[in-house]
């Protein structure tokens, strides 16, 4: 089913939003940020997240390349995350504002 779905995305041309979610989950995951996490974007291997309270970024801006590794191992766990293309990355910036 896994198979069917993943060629289903790649054929509807529509996996680079299919990661984004992806990656969007995965932040979620990581940073048990989700309750103060207003906007999120990802594009090009940068991740834009867009927080409610500054104590909370401020917390996450001391540990970003630790949540950068933590985001990207469970995006290597995941076997709904499309990794084989080169337009379709993983997560190499993360800017919180």
């Amino acid at each position: 089913m896994e198979n069917i779905m993943l060629r289903y995305v790649k054929a509807m041309g529509i996996s680079a939003s299919h990661n984004s979610r992806r990656v969007y989950l995965a932040w979620d995951e990581v940073s048990q940020a989700a309750p103060y996490t207003i906007r999120k974007f990802f594009r090009d291997g940068t991740l834009s997240i867009t927080l409610n309270s500054s104590v909370v970024r401020s917390m996450l801006f001391l540990q970003t390349d630790e949540l950068i590794s933590k985001i990207n191992a469970v995006l290597d766990q995941d076997e709904l995350f499309i990794k084989d293309s080169p337009k379709l990355r993983k997560v190499e910036k993360l800017i919180l504002k």
